[in-house]
């Protein structure tokens, strides 16, 4: 017998979509238009978004591209919670009614598309990539750094991050001032900070350090709830305030980055395992 879900009830039944729509050069202020249509078992908020465009109303507008909550494009705000609506099952949400917004605390594009750019730009000021001394051997890598699976393990969690915004929209921070950094920016940059490889972590404090930086997260937690990937930025901005606190103090040095891989002695040969491709690089 096939097992009965939460939200079975609805399978097969009409529900109601109400939409947020506007059009910036024709509506003058938003406003919410209803779609009804039946739902089939498996049917996505994205899903639904999609119906609606193909049968009903073809000016519809909305951001998505993988369609598996890998890309971060299709974040909105569904029953007022931020969710990605590609994996956000309608049938689970346990309601007839669904209403769906852009996301909130960013500038609005058309209909349930938000202007992501501040996010995008603030990612961008933390450098979000290994910052090292020596700029020739990242320019032209030799070979890998060394990393240990204890070290992956620090920063593993918060690389996870797939830039979809649904943090900042659940933020209350966010929400009363927009020149806040952002959750996403500060988790970011404690990812990189605490990466053995990086070098950079002087350089990056003065970037979050500042009265819009991260001194003004209180602590609400609500990033971390909203994350669709399960990262916790709430813990990693904590973090970061610690390593702060500990670098202006005098109580942490500078770390020296991970060393380069040499040339290993003697390799092991297993058997089956195809030999490494010929170099591309530095020919």
């Amino acid at each position: 017998m096939e097992k009965k879900h939460k939200g079975d009830q609805f399978i097969g039944r009409e529900i109601t979509f109400k939409v947020l729509r506007y059009d910036p050069g024709r509506d003058k202020k938003p406003y919410l238009k209803a779609y009804q249509f039946v739902l089939e078992r498996g049917m996505t908020v994205l899903d639904g978004l999609m119906h609606i465009k193909e049968t009903q109303d073809n000016t519809l507008a909305y951001r998505k591209s993988c369609r598996m909550g890998v890309c971060g494009s299709c974040g909105m705000l569904v029953n007022g919670k931020p969710v990605l609506a590609c994996q956000t099952q309608i049938s689970e949400l346990g309601r007839a009614v669904v209403e769906v917004r852009p996301l909130p605390n960013y500038p609005l594009i058309r209909d349930v598309v938000p202007d992501l750019t501040q996010l995008f730009d603030k990612h961008q000021h933390i450098k979000p990539h290994i910052i090292r001394e020596n700029w020739e051997e990242q320019d032209s890598p030799t070979a890998e750094y060394l990393q240990t699976p204890a070290e992956l393990e620090q920063y593993l969690q918060f690389s996870y991050c797939i830039k979809c915004g649904c943090c900042i929209a659940a933020c209350p921070t966010s929400s009363t001032d927009e020149s806040y950094i952002g959750a996403q920016a500060l988790g970011q940059c404690y990812r990189y900070a605490i990466d053995s490889r990086d070098e950079g972590f002087q350089q990056r404090i003065p970037l979050v350090d500042f009265p819009q930086g991260i001194w003004r997260c209180h602590f609400p937690g609500a990033c971390s709830e909203a994350c669709p990937k399960g990262v916790d930025p709430a813990f990693a901005i904590q973090l970061l305030k610690k390593e702060i606190t500990l670098k202006i103090l005098g109580m942490k040095k500078d770390r020296q980055g991970a060393k380069l891989a040499g040339p290993q002695e003697n390799p092991r040969v297993v058997a089956d395992v195809p030999a490494a491709p010929q170099k591309t690089a530095g020919k």
